[in-house]
């Protein structure tokens, strides 16, 4: 039997995988378990320095496994799903330090799409599909969706993708903010290993503050902001990596970054 989470290690880079293409990628309990403590691993790994997520086969998720378990049986409690497998994963995608590279391959649908945009940059395939799947099974978006979605595209179109829940092609996903670039189809993991490689030579404790910063963000007023990035630029001022970084300048030569 196939492992549902493949994880590959190289260059300090973890690739994972998502690997049930036979259903498209669905998620099943198996496969959220393996997903969150394969970020754990690579969160925790200090080898690894960034991290790209992408999907076997045609599709980056379908979204939830429909045909598992007891979902749609009687009155199954969701929420307690959500709460207990979806929740601590979306967490630990938006808290690493380290940057996640989403690398949508095919279609992103339902919690598909909700983890695919966890990612802190997200590349897509020119023939890849996001569908907010919901609301035609009777369901609400969900795993971080309706907090994702009007930060990326704005409410009026967030709105729009939740309750008409219309496929939505690549290039409009691009074209509307939703995804940073939009690749042919046989570039796009290339390219993205090739982004995070070039990544993993950086400066990565930059990076683990500046995520830090910008989540922080996102709920504070210019005032509180403000104080954050002072007291986070105090921080990354103490770094070996921008002693390095400074002394790579002035000496004219490459910075080899250590990440600490």
């Amino acid at each position: 039997m196939n492992e549902p989470v493949i994880y590959h290690l190289e260059q300090r880079v973890a690739t994972l995988t998502l690997n049930r293409p036979e259903v498209l990628n669905a998620l099943d309990e198996a496969l959220l378990m393996e997903l969150q403590d394969a970020f754990t691993r690579a969160a925790n790994d200090e080898t690894v320095r960034t991290i790209v997520v992408t999907g076997a086969g045609r599709a980056f998720s379908a979204g939830a496994d429909l045909d598992a378990g007891n979902v749609g049986n009687g009155e199954p409690d969701l929420g307690e799903r959500l709460r207990r497998r979806y929740h601590p994963l979306i967490r630990a995608m938006r808290a690493c330090p380290k940057p996640v590279i989403s690398a949508v391959n095919g279609v992103a649908a339902g919690a598909g799409m909700s983890i695919a945009l966890a990612g802190d940059v997200v590349f897509a395939a020119a023939s890849a599909l996001f569908l907010q799947a919901f609301t035609r099974i009777g369901l609400i978006p969900d795993a971080g969706s309706t907090y994702f979605l009007p930060r990326y595209v704005g409410e009026m179109r967030a709105r729009a993708l939740a309750i008409l829940a219309e496929k939505l092609p690549a290039a409009e996903a691009e074209r509307i903010g939703l995804v940073w670039k939009v690749l042919p189809d046989e570039e796009l993991l290339p390219y993205a290993l090739t982004t995070a490689t070039q990544l993993a030579r950086q400066p990565t404790r930059a990076y683990a503050l500046a995520k830090q910063a910008l989540n922080a963000s996102l709920d504070n007023d210019l005032t509180t902001q403000l104080e954050i990035e002072a007291v986070l630029q105090t921080e990354a001022g103490r770094s070996a990596d921008f002693r390095e970084g400074v002394a790579a300048f002035r000496a004219k030569r490459a910075p080899v970054f250590k990440g600490r």
